[in-house]
């Protein structure tokens, strides 16, 4: 680690991801915790005009013609229409026959059709639906449509296996991304995850044009995406509003303009108080920060953060990450500031800035009041915290905490010493809460 650089990630694993996490009970296994991430705000069309248009996706009429062509039949035991009448149904609504098996499964789980006793027929989905009704049936498509990522739907594994990867990118670029970068995307981010040889890498750049190309198409069939004027790949109004429904059920941080205009004009103070009571999200601090210079910004933060708890610190800490070197003079004067000298020293350090040196005591403080913050956060919030990454042990880290005099030591202790769930570190935080309290008690005296 070096000397001033306190990056939090790893402590935070350390207390295995959040402060006050009732012990897990040794049988479960334990999920694995997605990060969660932020995503530039998006202007949605009008709810009303993203209903008029799903009828017209193609996927949707065409399930919508399989549906009254099917009437009532006999279906193969999985559920799908047997091989003659699959053949039939493609050849006369005009069907890409490879295409027929998602139509038919879109058609089943969104109500359109149903299956009973080995026979399809009608659904209960009402012929007219309220505006609402019909974009949740729309959330039912995109969702069938994307589930099946993992049984072949595109074609081509490679695409399948990054799909969300790539349907976010596309969200976050509204302009559009060029195919050959969305290929380079799949490709970079394949061999990291893959590891594949320099064979198989090769391989996949020659043939992964080709199927990325089939892949779009299948999307655009499928309403999610469609080509700009300057030839980009972009997200449909409709793809917008469904790849961000699927975003925040996957936990991300996916607003509307509208959701983050309300933050932009409120003060300093008025902002921070949101973070920490998680009713405004990290996406909002790009738009207060854009309506302020950033040494004002950064100077009205550490104001706050300078006479504050932990809590407000660490929401403090995370919009000063969004600063370059423009804000330095505050937070240099910042250094001079009790509470807040070390994560000045850090932040100037980050951004190869003279800075003084940190001691291990100071990167212990840090550390302490880090994990303060957490008890303080809203989820949301402490999602968004990103505390230094110390390397140490977790349980030396803690008997080093009784020495550093931060207001919060003790409830920091206590809190590990309830809350984790490694029998090693209960005991040395039990022994640590003793050593601090008797130190108070010294000190009092």
């Amino acid at each position: 680690m070096a000397n001033n650089v306190f990056d939090l990630a790893e402590l935070r694993k350390l207390i295995d991801e959040q402060a006050a996490v009732a012990p897990r009970p040794p049988e479960e296994t334990p999920e694995v915790e997605q990060e969660a991430l932020t995503f530039p705000p998006v202007m949605l069309a009008a709810d009303a005009e993203l209903a008029e248009i799903v009828p017209t996706v193609p996927l949707v009429a065409d399930a919508i013609r399989l549906m009254s062509w099917t009437g009532t039949r006999e279906v193969t035991p999985e559920g799908l229409p047997a091989e003659a009448d699959a053949r039939a149904a493609a050849a006369e609504l005009g069907i890409d026959a490879a295409r027929l098996r998602l139509v038919w499964v879109v058609a089943v789980n969104t109500g359109l059709l149903q299956i009973s006793g080995g026979q399809a027929s009608r659904g209960p989905l009402p012929a007219r639906l309220t505006t609402e009704a019909t974009l949740e049936f729309w959330d039912g498509v995109v969702m069938d449509v994307l589930d099946r990522a993992d049984d072949g739907l595109t074609g081509s594994a490679v695409v399948d296996e990054h799909l969300a990867e790539m349907l976010a990118t596309v969200y976050s670029v509204r302009s559009g991304v060029a195919i050959a970068n969305l290929a380079r995307g799949i490709l970079q981010s394949h061999e990291v995850a893959c590891e594949p040889g320099a064979v198989e890498m090769r391989r996949l750049a020659a043939s992964l044009p080709a199927e990325l190309l089939d892949a779009l198409s299948l999307l655009a069939y499928c309403g999610l995406v469609e080509q700009t004027a300057a030839g980009r790949t972009a997200l449909t109004p409709l793809g917008v509003w469904a790849i961000r429904r699927d975003l925040l059920r996957e936990g991300h941080d996916a607003p509307t303009t509208a959701e983050v205009e309300v933050f932009a004009d409120l003060s300093a103070a008025e902002l921070v108080e949101a973070l920490v009571k998680g009713s405004a999200t990290q996406s909002a601090v790009a738009g207060w920060l854009e309506r302020r210079p950033p040494a004002q910004a950064a100077h009205d933060l550490i104001e706050i953060a300078a006479e504050g708890t932990a809590g407000q610190r660490g929401a403090v800490g995370a919009i000063l990450e969004e600063l370059g070197p423009e804000a330095e003079a505050p937070v240099r004067e910042a250094l001079g500031l009790p509470l807040m000298r070390r994560y000045a020293a850090s932040w100037l350090h980050i951004r190869d800035l003279d800075a003084p040196t940190l001691s291990t005591d100071d990167h212990t403080w840090i550390a302490v009041d880090s994990l303060a913050a957490l008890m303080h956060l809203s989820a949301p919030a402490a999602g968004r915290l990103d505390p230094p990454e110390p390397g140490e042990d977790l349980i030396r880290l803690v008997t080093e905490m009784p020495a550093v005099e931060h207001p919060d030591t003790i409830a920091v202790l206590d809190m590990l010493a309830t809350a984790h769930d490694d029998k090693a570190v209960v005991k040395a935080a039990r022994k640590a809460a003793m050593k601090a309290r008797s130190l108070a008690h010294t000190k009092l005296g």
